[in-house]
């Protein structure tokens, strides 16, 4: 460097000094106070979102006891108290980044004229921040601006107004915080590489240990990152992180905090990082493992539903004590894959389970076969397989609860009333039915017909409403669907508890089932009615739409509740960073159903697992003695089967179908032995059903009462 060169270098740096010291100082002097003045409103603004801007934290999820299951986070970052941090680690930082950090005010004008003399005499290059203005710059870039390239680039900007900022700033600060607090504070926001923020989570990343556990050593690493976390990676550049290390320890000893014996001796020492990576946990579901995974997606999709932003929910520190009984989940998770190989191609098999109540219907487990993961070679899956709606998932037949309930509300039959049961039946309100077996109605339009998968007696059969809920034949509710009328049919699904389910299947139009007018119901038609083109869907009552199977179970949940609906909820309590309850604004229970007649159908569907019921065999196989109401379903071709049931303490649904789709069915060779095929033989009363009951009969222990259903209402028994 040329002496001139030097010598204007100096002057503009003095300049510099100069200015920030009239802009500190003296911040109204003539037409300069004018924009003085203007950049105090601007540095008041930027202290204020110093003080109102809260640091990202670690939201924690936990289980109904309290037990964590999940972190979620955007910077890892441990809150730690003054206490709370070594000595050795405050003075490891203050003697490499701010040697005069406790005789300065804010802004060290003799490092800044040091610096500079040092810089243009072509020494070592010196920087001049004091560590009070390094927490400035470091909160602007990772709190204000986290998401803002553009604002952290001018946080780090070569400027003199930048500086003039950062300073003042800096001044206020020490106003009104003591050089503990300072300290504290920085060590609580700077970074350490790899989205770890903090010198608490540093501790546990790097060390596996507490921030008031840290040796000398370790303090040193850490002090020797914040210049630059990347460059100084202990993992990708140990050579480097060694030297700077060690010029930590140097440090210590000119700053008198270390012995020079003692410092090379600690030179000689291993980094001692934990090894293969940073010690912490996953930033989002992953963490809650493969069998609470789907529970956590759950409470995060229904957080994001009611209101909070995925930005909150992964920096707000928020506590989520949820509703989730880890070991029913357990249960559920092994009995789902004891029936379906959790590595099984293209089958999934899935169990929810929810508790009824009349104020609140609390999800208890979310489980499937699969795991929950990244993996997929392994099987893992990150889709909502328990909860969410899936155009391959049908429930079946289960969809007769809602014909059966509709009915009843409407008093057009009761449980013990007779119903016609042909073994072929050409229905005279609805069309759309197979070509090769239905007559022609009018030219182009079809007869809807369809037959029976079993023998029920013959062409001039009939039996009680309950008896047909327990064995299912086709005909005899498409019989009770024409009687009762579509609307009422769907309006009743949507109500017990398919909300999401009936959004979607109508292209997340509003529900109007009785509407006339077609503009109103564009896509009812496919699946629904009536409209004044369509009478609807018979075979709605045969569960042929993509169904979601949480909501099957709150539609148990509903029914055991008297009728009243609940929204299927998994939080039960949200708090902030600091304790402080947060309300969730959840949709209120309804009355959804009379609630003698929603008694009334439980009663009606209490023989699915007696003798003759669809699932018999599978309540059988262990040894099932408690009251419950079930209903079975299986879709066309076999391709999907569900089972839904409950006893008055717990509510559930099973259903296994083909998530990727594909033509063909499922065929069940037994537990652990269900795979895709042309020609399934899958049906409610097995894989589904074994599934539930292999899971019920383990969460329900003879410590749980046995406990009855609620009673009939004559009303509702007979009304023919």
């Amino acid at each position: 460097m040329r002496k001139t060169d030097g010598l204007f270098k100096l002057l503009g740096l003095c300049l510099l000094a100069g200015i920030l010291v009239a802009g500190v100082l003296f911040p109204v002097v003539g037409a300069a106070g004018v924009a003085s003045n203007r950049a105090s409103e601007t540095v008041d603004s930027m202290s204020a979102e110093l003080a109102n801007v809260p640091p990202p934290l670690v939201t924690t999820i936990t289980d109904s006891a309290g037990n964590q299951i999940a972190t979620l986070y955007d910077q890892y970052r441990i809150p730690t108290a003054s206490d709370q941090i070594n000595e050795a680690m405050k003075w490891a930082l203050v003697s490499t980044e701010d040697r005069r950090f406790y005789e300065h005010h804010g802004v060290d004008w003799k490092g800044t004229l040091r610096a500079a003399l040092s810089n243009t005499a072509g020494g070592d290059t010196q920087g001049a921040s004091t560590l009070t203005q390094q927490y400035v710059k470091n909160y602007m870039i990772n709190v204000i601006y986290r998401d803002d390239p553009v604002g952290q680039q001018k946080a780090q900007e070569q400027s003199i107004a930048r500086k003039l900022k950062e300073a003042r700033i800096a001044i206020q600060l020490e106003n009104t915080m003591t050089k503990d607090q300072l300290l504290t504070s920085y060590l609580n926001v700077v970074e350490f590489s790899r989205k770890i923020y903090g010198v608490g989570a540093a501790a546990q990343a790097y060390f596996n240990t507490t921030a008031d556990k840290l040796t000398v050593t370790q303090a040193a690493l850490l002090a020797g990152m914040v210049n630059n976390p990347p460059a100084f990676d202990p993992w990708s550049h140990p050579e480097r992180a060694t030297e700077r290390r060690n010029l930590v320890l140097d440090r210590m000893v000119d700053n008198l905090k270390l012995s020079k014996a003692d410092a090379d001796r600690m030179k000689t020492e291993p980094l001692g990082v934990v090894p293969g990576g940073p010690s912490k946990p996953a930033a989002n579901c992953i963490g809650a493992g493969p069998e609470n995974g789907f529970f956590c997606q759950y409470v995060q999709d229904y957080l994001l539903s009611h209101g909070m932003s995925k930005d909150d929910l992964y920096t707000g520190g928020y506590t989520i004590r949820t509703t989730m009984d880890q070991r029913a989940n357990h249960e559920a998770k092994m009995s789902a894959q004891t029936q379906v190989s959790k590595t099984q191609k293209n089958v999934a098999n899935t169990l929810s389970l929810v508790r009824p109540g009349k104020n609140r219907h609390e999800v208890v487990a979310l489980a499937a076969n699969r795991d929950y993961g990244t993996d997929a070679s392994a099987g893992q899956t990150t889709y909502a397989l328990p909860s969410g709606v899936y155009n391959t998932g049908g429930a079946g037949s289960s969809y007769k609860i809602f014909t059966s309930a509709a009915a009843l509300q409407n008093h057009v039959m009761g449980i013990y009333d007779t119903l016609p049961v042909p073994d072929f039946y050409v229905s005279n309100v609805f069309t759309g039915g197979n070509r090769q077996r239905c007559p022609l109605v009018a030219q182009g339009t079809y007869a809807y017909c369809l037959s029976n998968a079993g023998d029920y007696g013959g062409a001039n059969a009939g039996m009680p409403l309950q008896t047909a809920l327990a064995t299912s034949p086709n005909t005899a509710f498409v019989i009770l669907e024409e009687r009762t009328g579509m609307g009422p049919v769907v309006d009743m699904a949507s109500k017990l508890g398919l909300r999401e389910t009936m959004s979607r299947n109508i292209g997340g139009g509003e529900v109007k089932p009785d509407s006339k007018n077609p503009g109103e119901n564009k896509t009812q038609t496919a699946y629904f009615g009536p409209t004044d083109k369509s009478p609807g869907q018979g075979a709605f009552t045969l569960g042929v739409s993509a169904t979601s199977n949480l909501e099957m179970a709150n539609v148990a949940a509903t029914i055991l509740s008297g009728g009243t609906w609940c929204p299927p909820t998994p939080i039960g309590q949200v708090q902030d960073r600091t304790g402080k309850p947060i309300p969730i604004s959840e949709q209120p229970c309804e009355q959804v159903m009379d609630e003698a007649a929603a008694n009334t159908l439980a009663i009606g569907m209490s023989k699915d697992d007696q003798p003759g019921g669809t699932s018999a065999a599978a309540a059988a196989q262990v040894g099932w003695n408690r009251p419950m109401i079930g209903k079975t379903g299986t879709t066309q071709a076999n391709g999907s089967a569900a089972f839904v049931g409950g006893t008055p303490q717990l509510a559930g649904a099973a259903m296994v179908f083909r998530p990727e789709g594909g033509s063909g069915g499922l065929c069940d060779g037994g537990p652990g032995n269900v795979y895709t095929c042309e020609n399934g033989n899958m049906f409610g009363g097995k894989t589904p059903a074994r599934t539930w009951f292999g899971a019920m009969s383990k969460i329900l222990t003879p410590n749980d009462p046995i406990l009855p259903l609620p009673p009939s209402d004559s009303r509702y028994e007979r009304v023919r």
